[in-house]
This record gives C-alpha cells, structure tokens and sequence, in this order.
C-alpha cells in the first residue's frame, strides 16, 4: 500500500509526539502499519509519501536513484539570474556541495491558499515563489540553500516525488495511490 498525505504545518513526520506543539501523524487516520518514506520538517508542508513496502525507501530517496522532488519555495526578496545559476549549480551547505539541480522562478506566481500560522511579512521586502528540483535530500537542504544564496525561504511545500504530483489533495488529506499513480512515483522523472 502507498498513500500520498498532503502534510499541513506544524505536523511531524512521525506517528509519536516529539513532545513539541507539533501535531504527529498518527492524528490524521492514516491505516496501521504504514510509515514515511522520507520526511518534511515541521515547517515544510506538502506530499508526503507513506507506505508498508520497505523496499520502497532505497527506491525512491537514495540518491544514486536521482529520483526527483520538486519543492515550491516562497523566498524573501525576487532572486536575480546569478542565484538561480548557483542554486542549479549546487551550493555549499555544512562543508557539502550539493548536487546539481533545476531552479526557476515561477512564472506567473501561483496562487497559494495562506498559511496558518501566516508567513512572516514585511512591506517593505517583496517575496516571490520560486520551484526547485532535487534529486538528494539533505536535511532542511532547500532552506538552507536559499539561505546559502542570499533568499531565505519563509514557507515550503513539496508539489512533486518523481511524476506523482500533490495535486489538489487538501492539507491533512490522504489518499491510497491507484496503479497509475503508483507508476508515477516510482518511475525516474525525465527531467
């Protein structure tokens, strides 16, 4: 079995309370015996892919798969052509470069439904969404490579694993993957 969950803020990646304000996973109905395949922080919203098959796992996260997560990053500030070439170049975070991967600004901005709690806002600081495309994961990676580049993120929402896309599950929904969707996850996205 495979689900996919669209997970809300302030959620964890785990079924057990970390004994922080954040929710665990075992609060949204999700059937017994599944469990993450990968994780998003707390602060990161979006597809979460939940499974009982373990093989699944070297399938989908180790990076020599270059299996590919697209993410949707709200960054503070517009970031100029230099940044996107150092984001797809790979950034150095922590004493590791990382790999190669696609950046863009999304054009035209999507509409995204507000975050609760809000993102913070400045007016006199404009914000912009921006995708990125990775095929490795490193802990907190996007926002530290904003960072890195000089755009923090302020939020996070994972669209994509391989050619599986979120779609319009709502945050806190789940569904279980039919066979077609199944085959998008887990084939290599062409990108």
């Amino acid at each position: 079995m495979i689900l996919a969950f669209h997970k809300p803020y302030g959620v964890l990646s785990q079924f057990t309370s970390d004994g922080s304000a954040n929710r665990p996973l075992s609060e949204f109905g999700l059937p017994k015996n599944v469990y993450p395949i990968g994780r998003l922080d707390a602060d990161s919203e979006g597809l979460l892919i939940l499974s009982d098959e373990k093989a699944l796992v070297e399938r989908l996260l180790h990076p020599r798969q270059q299996h590919s997560r697209r993410y949707w990053a709200q960054v503070e500030r517009v970031p100029d052509r230099e940044a996107f070439v150092r984001l797809a170049s790979g950034v150095t975070i922590k004493g590791h470069h990382t790999a190669p991967c696609q950046a863009w600004r999304l054009d035209p901005q999507p509409e995204v439904a507000p975050r609760d709690p809000p993102i913070r806002f400045r007016k006199s600081v404009p914000d912009c969404w921006i995708a990125l495309e990775l095929t490795e994961g490193k802990n907190r990676q996007v926002r530290r490579m904003g960072a890195a580049v000089g755009y923090p993120v302020l939020r996070l929402i994972r669209k994509q694993i391989g050619q599986f896309e979120l779609g319009e599950l709502k945050p806190g929904s789940w569904h279980e993957l039919s066979q077609v969707e199944r085959t998008e996850l887990v084939e290599r996205s062409q990108v």
